[in-house]
């Protein structure tokens, strides 16, 4: 039986991120770009937060965006950092996102001495074939419901790449 091209699901981009001010935003600048051997974006902070010191203009993160071959082959070997496994609840509407506690958790990753220990975010974005439709801007079309990736598909396209999702676990209360 044949299947629609148009309804396969696939890994449109993987987002490394790492937040910080100062020496330490520099510090996990260099760790996103030595994990990914491509150059970070720096993001700047649009709002003044006076409690945490935040400013407009202020550097306050960074992040390297991956798609294609490349994303899939660095997504396989972060997800390893955390042993294959995802809960569910990191899951939602056409992606998922995870944290890696310490970049020495990946493989082929040695501590540096220059880094320290630092963390980063990672997030991946699902899509369909068509997604372009909603975003252009000449002739630009509606996606209907049905074109947008569930999280039950999310769930069964990480089975298929053999990562294990872990389902949650509801707790009674007892008073």
């Amino acid at each position: 039986m044949k299947t629609n091209p148009m309804r396969e699901v696939k890994i449109e981009k993987v987002v490394l991120s790492v937040g910080g001010t100062a020496q330490n935003l520099e510090r996990g600048q260099k760790l996103i770009e030595r994990i990914t051997e491509r150059k970070a974006r720096v993001c700047r902070s649009n709002k003044r937060i006076p409690s945490l010191g935040v400013r407009p203009g202020l550097e306050v993160g960074a992040m390297i965006t991956l798609r294609g071959e490349k994303a899939i082959q660095l997504l396989r070997r972060l997800l390893a950092s955390i042993d294959n496994q995802i809960k569910e609840k990191q899951i939602s509407g056409e992606s998922f996102s995870f944290g890696i506690k310490e970049y020495i958790e990946i493989p082929g990753m040695a501590y540096q001495r220059d880094l320290g220990m630092l963390g980063l975010e990672v997030s991946v974005s699902f899509c369909r074939a068509g997604k372009r439709v909603g975003r252009k801007k000449v002739k630009s079309g509606k996606i209907p419901k049905r074109q947008r990736v569930t999280k039950e598909e999310i769930i069964e396209y990480l089975n298929k790449l053999g990562i294990k999702v872990l389902a949650k676990i509801k707790e009674k209360r007892e008073r």
